[in-house]
C-alpha cells in the first residue's frame, strides 16, 4: 500500500538539549478520556523528558477505525489502531467494503489490550446476554468509529442480539449522562491491560450510582466471541469499578482487542525507533502518566505484528537490534 503524504504534520521542532533538530510526530489518538489518549499522552511525556530525537503530540480523533480514514485523508501521520480494523481495511470489508481506503500506515508495536465486556443497568430486568435475544432493550455498544465498536458490533451481530434491540450511538462523552438518566439497559465497557477502566467508562461507573452489574454470558454469546478471528475470549475478576458489579456473576467474560501504534512511511526511521526505545526503557515515566501502561518488552511489542503488512523501518530496526525480528515479516521503507 502506498503511504499518505503528511506535509505540515511532521516537521522540525527546534532543539531539545542538543545540536540536532527534533523530529515532531503527531499521533492520532481517539476520544478525550480514552485509553489511547492516555497512552499517547504518556508517550509524549516520556519523549519530553527522555529524548532529544523526537517530540510527540496527540490529536483527538473519532476512534481506531476512524483513524485509518484520517490517515488516508492525510490528516494524521501516525495513530493508535487495532488489528481488526486494519484487517478490514486491507480486505475492503466491514466499514471499508463500500468506501475503501487507498493507503495504510506501516505497523509499529503493541501498546495496549482492551477487555470489552457487557454490563446491565439497574431496572432493566436483564440478567444474561441471552435475555437480549428476546429484544426490546437499548444497548450502548461503544461510539461509532471506535475499533472497539467495530469488534463489538460484529460480536453482538454474531450472537443474535443486535437486530432485536435498539442501538444507542452516543459519543463516549455523552453516554455517562444518558446512563444517569436511565436511557440505556445494557452497555459495553472496557478496561486496559487488567489494570483500570478507560476514562469514559470510569465516568459511567461513577454517574450510575450503584446501578451497574456484570451480565452472565450465555453459550451462544461465548461461542460468538470464540469464533471471531479478531477477538480473544478472556475471563477474570472485575477490576476498576468503584461499585460492586457482582450481583449476577462475579466473572467478567470479555472479547479482548489489542492495539498498536502505527506510522506512516513519511515519518523518519530514526523517530519510530526512538519511540519504540522510549516505550521499552522508560516504564516508570509512562506509568506516572498512565497507570494502565503495559510492561513493555521487545517480545511483547511484537504481539500485534501481522505478516501481510509492512513494519515501519525504524521499528524493524528496533526489533532486529533486540533479537525479536522474524524473517517472515515485511520491512517497510521510511522517508529520509
Amino acid at each position: 500500500m502506498k503511504g499518505a503524504t503528511t506535509a505540515g504534520v511532521i516537521g522540525l521542532a527546534g532543539c531539545l538539549g542538543g545540536d540536532d533538530d527534533t523530529i515532531s510526530v503527531t499521533i492520532g489518538g481517539t476520544s478525550s478520556g480514552s485509553s489511547t489518549q492516555a497512552a499517547g499522552q504518556a508517550l509524549a511525556r516520556a519523549a519530553n523528558e527522555h529524548s532529544d530525537v523526537v517530540d510527540i503530540s496527540v490529536q483527538v480523533t473519532d476512534g481506531w477505525t476512524a483513524n485509518l480514514r484520517e490517515f488516508d485523508d492525510d490528516n494524521i501521520p501516525a495513530m493508535g489502531v487495532d488489528n481488526n480494523s486494519i484487517s478490514k481495511a486491507m480486505n475492503d470489508e466491514g466499514p471499508f467494503e463500500e468506501n475503501p481506503v487507498d493507503s495504510l500506515p506501516h505497523q509499529g508495536f503493541m501498546f495496549t489490550s482492551l477487555q470489552i465486556h457487557m454490563v446491565g443497568l439497574e431496572g432493566s430486568g436483564l440478567e444474561s446476554t441471552a435475555d437480549l435475544q428476546d429484544g426490546g432493550y437499548t444497548i450502548y455498544p461503544i461510539q461509532p468509529g471506535f475499533g472497539t465498536r467495530l469488534l463489538t458490533e460484529e460480536v453482538l451481530k454474531d450472537a443474535g442480539v443486535w437486530e432485536p434491540n435498539e442501538i444507542n450511538n452516543a459519543d463516549t462523552g455523552d453516554i455517562p449522562g444518558q446512563v444517569e438518566e436511565g436511557n440505556v439497559d445494557a452497555l459495553c465497557l472496557y478496561g486496559a491491560n487488567g489494570v483500570e477502566l478507560s476514562g469514559w467508562c470510569q465516568e459511567v461507573d461513577v454517574r450510575s450510582g450503584d446501578g451497574l452489574y456484570l451480565l452472565e454470558v450465555d453459550d451462544d454469546f461465548r461461542q460468538a466471541i470464540e469464533d471471531h478471528p479478531g477477538a480473544l475470549l478472556e475471563e477474570f475478576e472485575p477490576y476498576g469499578y468503584e461499585q460492586d458489579v457482582t450481583d449476577v456473576t462475579d466473572t467478567v467474560t470479555s472479547w479482548s482487542l489489542a492495539a498498536q501504534w502505527a506510522f506512516g512511511p513519511d515519518i523518519p526511521a530514526e523517530a519510530t525507533k526512538e519511540i519504540a526505545r522510549l516505550s521499552n526503557e522508560h516504564h516508570d515515566t509512562l506509568r506516572e502518566s498512565d497507570s494502565t501502561t503495559l510492561e513493555f518488552t521487545p517480545e511483547l511489542m511484537t504481539e500485534t505484528v501481522m505478516e501481510d503488512l509492512e513494519i515501519h523501518e525504524g521499528v524493524a530496526e528496533f526489533f532486529e537490534e533486540n533479537d525479536v525480528w522474524d524473517d517472515a515479516w515485511e520491512r517497510g521503507e521510511a522517508s529520509e
